[in-house]
């Protein structure tokens, strides 16, 4: 047999979550990187319904999407597996689990959840998001945020820019964390999800966070990441975390965020579809680096680094005060082997994806008795 040697980027991964000024963890993550494989996952959700049970609804959206992509691990390492479609099936799947939930307990009906799930595929980065939870990609200096949000935050910052809102206003406007999509059981207006991967590189930092992060400007966010870029990715998230600390903001929303750093690639052996007499050798092939409109105006250059890691974490529990109605449900309290309903057959169609409506969904972020 033929081996073809090809170059595997290596991860180098943390998560972390803090409450924030928060009463309760509305915040869920997950992260699998196995050591060794050019294949990684995280999956977040960032729950909202304040007592309504956001807890739940995060915990029960994340476990879901880990259980189906976890279910699809091995054909994720093959490089005709549609990754979008697997994706785009979880969010559709999750927001069903809501609704069967939804069904089951009437009392927690108006919970939700954002949701991203990230897959790293050797060179390519694979993404769905609902809601406004940030996709970063820190490249050369530059903070790019990767996909959509689904907030009002982006049209009023067009207001502003556009001089129909002062800046001021717009900044502290108590509509900008209104979301226009979420996972709540109902039809999901919006699911970002593109079809063609993002191209990635050694260098590069990756960091998916739910909108608690978002209390640091991108500017800050940019700055930490420059100075702390050639350390490992659990000083880069101590870094936030202490920016965040440091802001001592009373409003400091639940946070949860992965940084995967990708480090200096390794050859790795894997089984060619010609049939040649000599092994071949390539170092990202460009038929499959292809790029997304956010990076276009990206260098291609980076210095790769030299760091490993796996990383396969949940949320702790978290002490919630007695005014809570509802016990918190972790990670740990779900079965992730198993999802809800079974696997879906085949990628959708373009008649089966949702359409954008004009629902919003309005997160609860204070506290309530």
């Amino acid at each position: 047999m033929v081996v073809v040697l090809e170059e595997a980027i290596r991860f180098d991964v943390a998560t972390a979550l803090t409450k924030g000024e928060r009463d309760f963890q509305e915040d869920s993550l997950i992260a699998s990187f196995p050591q060794g494989q050019e294949t990684g996952f995280a999956v977040l959700a960032d729950g909202m319904g304040g007592h309504m049970s956001g807890d739940v609804a995060s915990a029960l959206v994340m476990s879901e999407v880990f259980s189906r992509i976890k279910m699809n691990e091995m054909l994720l390492d093959k490089r005709i597996t549609d990754v979008s479609g697997i994706l785009f099936e979880t969010a559709s799947a999750a927001n069903d689990r809501i609704t069967q939930y939804i069904e089951q307990e009437p009392a927690s009906y108006g919970m939700g959840a954002t949701l991203l799930a990230t897959v790293i595929r050797g060179d390519e980065l694979y993404w769905v998001s609902v809601g406004d939870s940030p996709l970063f990609l820190f490249r050369d200096g530059a903070l790019t945020q990767l996909n959509q949000d689904h907030s009002m935050a982006p049209q009023i910052d067009m207001m502003v820019k556009m001089g129909a809102m002062a800046e001021e206003v717009g900044r502290d406007h108590p509509d900008r964390n209104t979301l226009t999509s979420a996972i709540a059981g109902r039809k999901i207006a919006k699911i970002d999800c593109p079809d063609a991967p993002t191209a990635v590189r050694a260098g590069d930092i990756i960091i998916a966070a739910t909108d608690g992060l978002q209390f640091l400007s991108n500017d800050a966010i940019a700055a930490i990441l420059e100075e702390t870029h050639t350390k490992r990715s659990n000083d880069i998230s101590s870094a936030l975390l202490a920016a965040l600390d440091d802001l001592a903001d009373p409003d400091q929303d639940n946070t949860a965020f992965t940084v995967i750093k990708l480090g200096k690639s390794t050859l790795m052996k894997r089984p060619s579809a010609e049939h040649t007499n000599e092994p071949v050798f390539f170092r990202h092939s460009s038929a499959l680096n292809r790029k997304s409109p956010a990076l276009e105006a990206v260098p291609d250059t980076a210095a790769p680094m030299t760091s490993d890691a796996e990383t396969n974490v949940a949320q702790d529990p978290i002490d919630i005060p007695t005014k809570r109605v509802i016990r918190l449900v972790t990670s740990q309290a779900l079965d992730f082997d198993k999802p809800s309903t079974p696997a879906p057959a085949s990628a959708p169609t373009e008649q089966t994806k949702p359409q954008a409506s004009g629902s919003w969904y309005r997160r609860l972020r204070t506290s309530q008795d």
